[in-house]
Order: C-alpha cells, then sequence, then structure tokens
C-alpha cells in the first residue's frame, strides 16, 4: 500500500484510512503498510505505528507491517512497536546497503522472530537491497524458526524459487513480489501477489490468481496478458515505484500526492501516461463480461 503525504510531504492518516477502505473494496485481501511502495525508507518511526495503527482499524484484514530497517536493533525496535499496533504479521525486508554474509541474514531474521509473537514473512528483493537470501538460508529460517511462515519473493528466479518450495516445510507459504512474475511463480507453488498494480487492477490481480489456482490456466493467462502494460508501467529508469503508482492514484482521485525525495517529483508525461494506462485498461474491462 502507498503511503499518501498532504501537500507539505507529511503523512495523511486520514487520507491512509481511505485508501486502505479503497484497496479492499477493490479486491485486495490483506494490506501491507509501510513496504518499499509505502516509502517506509522515509519514514519516522512515529509515522510507521500512526500508519500501522490508522490502518489496522481501518480495514478487516489482515495488515502486515513492513517493520524492518538495515539495522537489526532498529528493526527489532520497531518490530515490537508494530506487534503491540495492531497488525497482523510483519514483513521484513533483508538488510539494505550493508551486504550481510549468509550468516549474518540468519541472526539478523532470528532476532526479528524473536521480537515478536507475530508470523513473520521474508522479503527477498536483490535488485533494491543488493544482497539475495540464499535458498539454504530460507530453508534454515522456515524449517527451524516457527514465526517465520512466509516468503515475498522479487528475487526474479522462478526455477529456483521452485527448488526452495520442493523443500520447505508444507505451510510456508511464497508470495510474489513482482506483478510480472506472478504466473510463473504460481506455477511452482506460490499462493498469491503482494503487489503495486493491484492499487488499480487488484479485482483482475485476484481472479487472476484464483482462476490459475483453480485449473483454468487459459483464462488466467488472457487476463495477465491484459495486465502486461499495468505491469510494465509501474516502474522504469525515469519513473521508479512508487512515483507511476502515485501518479494513478491521482488521476483516479485517490489519496497519494507526491513521493518524498529522494523518489522525487514526477518525470515530464507521466500523468498522461497514467491515464492512458487506466484508459487502456477500462477499454478491456468494457469488453469482458469480467468483474460484473
Amino acid at each position: 500500500m502507498a503511503t499518501p503525504f498532504d501537500g507539505s510531504a507529511g503523512v495523511d492518516l486520514v487520507g491512509a484510512a481511505t485508501l486502505a477502505k479503497y484497496l479492499v473494496e477493490h479486491g485486495s485481501d490483506g494490506l501491507v503498510v509501510t513496504g518499499s511502495t509505502g516509502e517506509a525508507a522515509t519514514l519516522s518511526d512515529d509515522e510507521r505505528v500512526s500508519l500501522w495503527r490508522t490502518v489496522a482499524s481501518a480495514v478487516n484484514v489482515p495488515v502486515l507491517a513492513g517493520a524492518t530497517s538495515n539495522d537489526t536493533r532498529h528493526s527489532v525496535e520497531l518490530v515490537k512497536l508494530a506487534t503491540v499496533a495492531g497488525v497482523d504479521g510483519v514483513l521484513a525486508v533483508t538488510p539494505y546497503y550493508n551486504r550481510p554474509s549468509q550468516a549474518g541474514l540468519v541472526a539478523h531474521f532470528r532476532a526479528i522472530a524473536e521480537a515478536t509473537s507475530l508470523p513473520v514473512i521474508l522479503y527477498d528483493i536483490p535488485v533494491r537491497t543488493g544482497r539475495k537470501i540464499a535458498s539454504e538460508t530460507i530453508l534454515e529460517l522456515a524449517s527451524e524458526v516457527d514465526n517465520i511462515v512466509g516468503l515475498k519473493d522479487a528475487a526474479g528466479d522462478a526455477p529456483a524459487t521452485e527448488r526452495l518450495l520442493a523443500r520447505a516445510p508444507a505451510d510456508f507459504e511464497c508470495y510474489s513480489g513482482d506483478d510480472l512474475m506472478t504466473l510463473p511463480l504460481l506455477s511452482v507453488g506460490a499462493v498469491g501477489l503482494i503487489g503495486v498494480a493491484t492499487h488499480w487492477c487488484g479485482v483482475e490481480c485476484g481472479e487472476m490468481i484464483t482462476r490459475f489456482r483453480s485449473g483454468d490456466v487459459e483464462g488466467s493467462l488472457e487476463i495477465a496478458r491484459a495486465l502486461i502494460p499495468s505491469f510494465v508501467y509501474e516502474s522504469s529508469d525515469d519513473a521508479p515505484n512508487p512515483v507511476p503508482l502515485k501518479a494513478v492514484l491521482r488521476a483516479l482521485g485517490l489519496p497519494g500526492g507526491e513521493c518524498r525525495l529522494p523518489m522525487g517529483p514526477a518525470p515530464s508525461g507521466l500523468e498522461q501516461r497514467a491515464r492512458a494506462v487506466l484508459a487502456e485498461l477500462d477499454d478491456w474491462r468494457h469488453t469482458r463480461s469480467f468483474g460484473g
């Protein structure tokens, strides 16, 4: 979930509650608050806690808190705050910039899990963190730490994920962390998506997953192909996520505002691109009975 900001780049808590309710009404079965898309790296601890409490109170679906940083001690403090803030779980990203060893990653994630009774989902996104969580590391944590229960996989290597899930505990869940990789990951055992474009096509993403898991592979593929423009739009070198997402929110009249620095102002023409993506999606919807 994006973090809405006001005109002074302050956190818009009323807008956060509004956006959270909108997402649940438009296909999301749960929400991640203060993750990468929520610009967590630019938020103070107090802002994070206020967002967790606000969103958890606004919706009746599971809420995961992006409650870690690249500092283990700070992460433990944040996780303790999240535990009493009313959320349902923790999303724990790989420590970024530090480039720790795999032994360091094991110790980091163990410390986070020990700081809470909540379930913890590991978040592997090496393109942003600079460090891959090795499969053996994930397997060790999944097998030995009771409340490490899943993986948000944005590593872009479906064969490696297939090998991982073949060896993981049966109740260990994998979620795609890259919209474009959702079908490949579903095909090797993932159960869902923690997405970005779900802000504007959550119903379709949910239906894509439901159809695939019910055996309607062709129907799922049809939806996935229709969503490719949305998935491609959501991040690029000149407009990395969540800059394009914020443009969509503005186009839809939803709370969002601009991104905080260093994500920077939206590049010229992005608003027009956002409206074009939405228009193309609406055209496809109008050709289908899909979605009622």
